[in-house]
C-alpha cells in the first residue's frame, strides 16, 4: 500500500486514481462529521460532495508539513458549519423516531437514542457543537480540534466544557437520564 504522503503528491500531480484513494479514505469520516453538525443526511451529503470539489481545487495549496487529516476536516467544517447557519439549525427540533415494522426492541431503543442526541446536539450553538462533534464523536485531541477550527487550545477546552454542560441540559430538557 502506497503511504498517504505519497497518495497526496500523486493527487496533486493529476493522478485521478490517486485522488479517488483520497475520497475512499476520507469520505465516510467527512460525511460523519458533517452529519453531526447539519444533522441531515441530504446536506450532510451536500457538504461531503462540496468538501470533495473544494479538495480537488485546492489540492495545491495543502502544505505537505501538516497533517492532512486536519486540513480536509478544517474544510469539512467550515463547510458544514456554513450550511447550519444558512439553514438555521440553532433552533432545537423534535425528536421524533417513528417505528418500523419488524425492528427489535433494542434496535428502535438505540435509534431512540440517537436521536435524543442528535436533537440535543441540533440544540447546541454552532460553535459548541463542533467541538463536542470532534472530540467526542470523532475523538480528536484539543490541538487537532483547535487546528481545524482555528482556535487556541484553551479555547477549545472552554467550549467543551460548556457545551458539555448545555448539551447536558438539552438531553436532561428531553427526558434523557442514565
Amino acid at each position: 500500500m502506497i503511504d498517504e504522503a505519497r497518495v497526496i503528491e500523486m493527487a496533486r500531480e493529476g493522478d485521478s486514481s490517486a485522488f479517488e484513494t483520497i475520497l475512499e479514505r476520507y469520505e465516510k469520516p467527512v460525511f460523519n462529521a458533517a452529519y453531526r453538525i447539519v444533522a441531515n443526511y441530504e446536506d450532510a451529503a451536500d457538504v461531503t460532495q462540496t468538501v470533495f470539489l473544494k479538495v480537488h481545487q485546492k489540492l495545491g495549496t495543502y502544505k505537505p508539513e501538516h497533517k492532512f487529516f486536519s486540513w480536509i476536516y478544517r474544510i469539512a467544517v467550515n463547510e458544514a458549519i456554513n450550511l447550519a447557519k444558512r439553514r438555521r439549525w440553532e433552533r432545537p427540533l423534535e425528536d421524533v423516531v417513528a417505528a418500523r415494522q419488524g425492528d427489535s426492541v433494542d434496535h428502535l431503543a438505540r435509534i431512540a437514542r440517537d436521536e435524543l442526541i442528535q436533537g440535543a446536539l441540533r440544540a447546541l450553538k454552532t460553535d459548541y457543537r463542533v467541538v463536542v462533534v470532534l472530540k467526542y464523536f470523532l475523538e480528536m485531541s484539543y490541538k487537532e480540534i483547535g487546528d481545524i477550527v482555528g482556535i487556541p487550545e484553551k479555547t477549545v477546552k472552554s467550549r467543551l466544557f460548556t457545551g458539555r454542560e448545555l448539551l447536558r441540559q438539552a438531553l436532561v430538557q428531553r427526558g434523557y437520564s442514565r
